[in-house]
């Protein structure tokens, strides 16, 4: 697992371009949205996930994320390869995601999609976030105010299964 690397990659498959990067430093809005900025699209869509201040009454200082980076970059990929299957005409797919320390309201990760229209960019930033958070190998730990730290799932992850699931099988 990795917390203190910077990771991008650019593709290029001569339909527009693919950004990946796995950072440490801070995620910029401006930059992401710059980065999928095309004269020939009417469309950009943003998602961007922060740092909420509270989980099931608990008050959360800060989020910590940690990520296996080659598997990691592979799944992303994958996931810019696949939202040009479904939507051909999106334009410019940019992922960022941030490791290690992420304070409340800051950003975790953004997501942006250039395309000649909004449908398009928006389903495939809806696309794109749920698939992170189901395939690639990032894992967050959450920090409390007054309580231990607890290292968090998400529940769509495909490699853990339902809780109910794992329970059947212990």
């Amino acid at each position: 697992m990795c917390t203190g690397h910077t990771l991008e990659a650019v593709m290029e498959d001569g339909r527009g371009l693919d950004l990946i990067k796995l950072t440490t430093d801070k995620l910029s809005t401006d930059a992401v949205s710059e980065s999928v900025t095309c004269s020939s699209c009417g469309a950009i869509s943003l998602f961007i996930g922060t740092t909420r201040d509270h989980f099931e009454g608990k008050r959360v200082v800060q989020l910590e994320y940690e990520a296996y980076v080659p598997m990691a970059e592979s799944e992303m990929r994958k996931i810019c390869a696949d939202v040009r299957r479904r939507w051909p005409t999106v334009r410019h797919i940019c992922i960022h995601h941030r490791l290690g320390v992420v304070p409340v309201t800051e950003a975790s990760v953004i997501i942006g999609v250039s395309s000649p229209h909004r449908s398009d960019s928006l389903e495939a930033v809806k696309y794109g976030i749920d698939a992170l958070k189901s395939t690639v190998p990032i894992w967050k730990k959450e920090i409390y105010e007054s309580e231990e730290p607890c290292w968090k799932e998400n529940s769509e992850c495909l490699w853990t299964g339902s809780r109910a699931e794992r329970k059947k099988t212990t």
